[in-house]
Formats: structure tokens, sequence, C-alpha cells
């Protein structure tokens, strides 16, 4: 197969990384005027609505090492948003809790996060966006069958 010798703007990764790139940066600086950063909010929110209590599940929801969560929540204990606490049944394990102020601050990050949302996507219908979102999680897991070497 003849290579397409197109440039950037002919190929749609290209301008999914931009939209990334650009939601992704706006929403840091937003998130940045309350002292988080996004990464921070995804464990803050996590831990809030007790979809994980240890910095293990957390990770697993999150996908990433469970060593960048525990740095995760190092800084966000520094920050006064949460707390590690012993587990009742486990010596082995912490618990993880959000402070008065990480949960007073939740409700400001998620309003500041919807209104995000909006900005970027309020114009789309809800059948729009299921039908983004369902394309969007297709690609991602069409990718992650990929092999390593596609030729």
């Amino acid at each position: 197969m003849e290579p397409s010798l197109r440039g950037l703007e002919g190929y749609l990764g290209f301008w999914l990384r931009r939209l990334s790139d650009t939601v992704a940066a706006r929403l840091e600086q937003e998130l940045a005027k309350h002292g988080v950063t996004v990464s921070q909010w995804d464990v803050l929110i996590t831990v809030h609505r007790r979809d994980a209590t240890t910095a293990r599940e957390v990770a697993e929801i999150m996908q990433i090492d469970p060593g960048a969560v525990s740095r995760l929540v190092d800084r966000l204990v520094a920050k006064g948003l949460m707390a590690r606490e012993l587990h009742p049944s486990s010596r082995r394990s912490l618990l993880l809790t959000l402070t008065e102020a990480g949960q007073a601050l939740v409700p400001e990050l998620s309003a500041t996060v919807d209104r995000h949302d909006r900005y970027f996507f309020g114009h789309l219908d809800q059948e729009e966006r299921a039908w983004l979102t369902d394309w969007i999680v297709s690609l991602l897991e069409h990718s992650r069958s990929m092999p390593d070497d596609d030729q």
C-alpha cells in the first residue's frame, strides 16, 4: 500500500489529539484556581463517591500505578484535603478519607468540571453525546487490541 503523504491535518488522530489537548489544558487551568490538578480531582471524587477507599482501589479505577496514587494522596494530605486512617480489618491497609476541607471543596470542583463539560460539549444533544462517547470508547478498545507493530 502506498503511503498517502498527507499533512497532519489529514489525520483524524491529529484532530483528536488537538481536541484532547485543548480540553485537558482548559480543565487543568480551571482546577488550578482551586489548587488541585486533574489527577488530584480524580482521586478526590473517587474517594468522595466511595468508589474506592484504599490507594490500591483508586489505582485500579484510575488505571495508573499504585505508586502514582500514593504520591497524589501525599499531595492531597499535605493540602489538608485528604487523610489516611488505619483500616479496621487490615493492618496492612490504610483507608482514604476526605477531610472537612476536602468534603467542602468537592462540590465546588464538581461545579467547575460540569461547567467545563458544558463549555466544550454543551452544544451536543444527549443522543450526540452518547454516540460520541460510544465511538471514543470503541476506538480505545480497538487500540488496546492492536499489535505493537501493525504494518
